[in-house]
């Protein structure tokens, strides 16, 4: 649904009829409720998926890929009908490649709450017909993967070779790790920890607010209005881009230069305020803001140890080999994080860091680096 203004849409969320692109599509839990942890169940929940290679007779090559926030299925190919950019970890997923898709079959879902093509709050509620809004439930990274557990029942495997993810999708391959033992006998965790901090959760809130803030976000049922809350969106990726990048590197790419050489005096912007302005409304055009929420919030609630004895007891649990990787110019999530993981969990080799000035976004622009330790893992 297009903005009359003629700005972003009023979500940028997948729904049916839109071009499905890659996708395919797994209905789940039709026959009872997907209980959640915080209360409130899901039925009938529909996980958007895609797939790369072949999966062998006894479903022993499967690798599970775990996207962050805003990220989602399309882990590799081309953009086009469907698919709004290049697969986020393109250059690394394919024959040959770190994640050799000649030797793996290789699978990546979009996550519970998530916008393009999984269950979310843009879905539609079966019980009311509408958009679920502000009606979807809390969910958490243990909600997700319980979801992504039944999901790899529903492709029939029942140990997957490895589970990759960074970020979010580290947090999640950690839960993994954690909660399904028996069917992780390799992880790879990247630019991650084992429990929210509170500087994530601080930020996290800060993009939560400048979403609700926004007057057309409606108590988050937005979508039958002429607009949706598209620049409190802007905002929230603005505050994250700054915290996913390293100030060095914004330094060095922006400086004080000035857009179209316009003095700010003048009422023009300065280079990196433009930088911001536009990935703000590009993302606009590809997610929904209440996924945003849902999502952050989700990972605000991230904690391992939560009903397990604490961080270190949960994660000696892990019996998988654990490759444990961060960027060494991270603010958001720094090697501290990474470390405390490789204390605790038994099979690992300690902390690889990806040197570069990067920042966190580091996991998914670094691909040589990246690449080298993930094909190293599944080695």
């Amino acid at each position: 649904m297009s903005d009359v203004t003629g700005g972003p849409p009023v979500t940028g969320a997948w729904r049916p009829g839109d071009p499905v692109g890659d996708r395919q599509f797994a209905t789940l839990f039709t026959d009872r409720p997907l209980e959640l942890r915080a209360g409130g169940a899901l039925s009938s929940v529909t996980v958007a998926y895609e797939t790369w290679g072949t999966l062998n007779a006894d479903a022993s090559n499967a690798v599970l890929l775990l996207h962050a926030l805003s990220l989602d299925s399309h882990a590799a190919g081309p953009s086009g009908p469907g698919h709004s950019q290049l697969g986020w970890w393109n250059p690394l997923i394919g024959p040959g490649r770190a994640i050799d898709t000649g030797r793996f079959f290789v699978v990546c879902p979009n996550v519970l709450g998530g916008c393009q093509g999984t269950s979310g709050p843009a879905s539609i509620d079966p019980q009311t017909g509408k958009p679920f809004g502000s009606r979807f439930p809390v969910t958490t990274i243990r909600d997700q993967v319980l979801l992504e557990a039944a999901f790899a029942d529903h492709l029939g495997i029942g140990r997957w070779y490895a589970v990759i993810g960074g970020s979010m999708g580290g947090q999640r391959a950690l839960e993994w790790a954690v909660k399904y033992p028996d069917r992780v006998p390799r992880a790879v965790v990247i630019a991650s920890g084992a429990a929210a901090t509170a500087q994530e959760i601080a930020l996290c809130s800060l993009q939560i607010r400048a979403i609700e803030a926004d007057p057309c976000f409606h108590g988050g049922d937005y979508y039958d209005e002429a607009e949706g809350p598209w620049r409190g969106m802007a905002i929230a990726r603005g505050i994250g881009q700054v915290s996913y990048r390293s100030e060095l590197e914004l330094e060095q790419r922006f400086n004080r230069g000035h857009q179209n050489d316009e003095h700010p005096f003048e009422g023009g912007l300065y280079t990196v305020e433009s930088y911001l302005e536009y990935h703000g409304e590009k993302l606009a055009h590809r997610f929904d803001a209440n996924s945003y929420i849902v999502l952050s919030r989700a990972m605000n609630h991230h904690d391992v140890g939560r009903g397990r004895g604490g961080v270190a007891e949960a994660l000696r649990r892990v019996t998988a080999e654990v490759t444990i990787a961060g960027i060494s110019s991270d603010g958001l999530y720094p090697l501290r994080l990474q470390h405390e993981l490789a204390d605790h969990i038994p099979r690992n080799k300690g902390v690889e860091v990806v040197h570069s000035i990067a920042g966190h976004d580091g996991f998914l622009t670094e691909h040589e680096a990246v690449g080298d330790i993930i094909a190293g893992s599944l080695s």
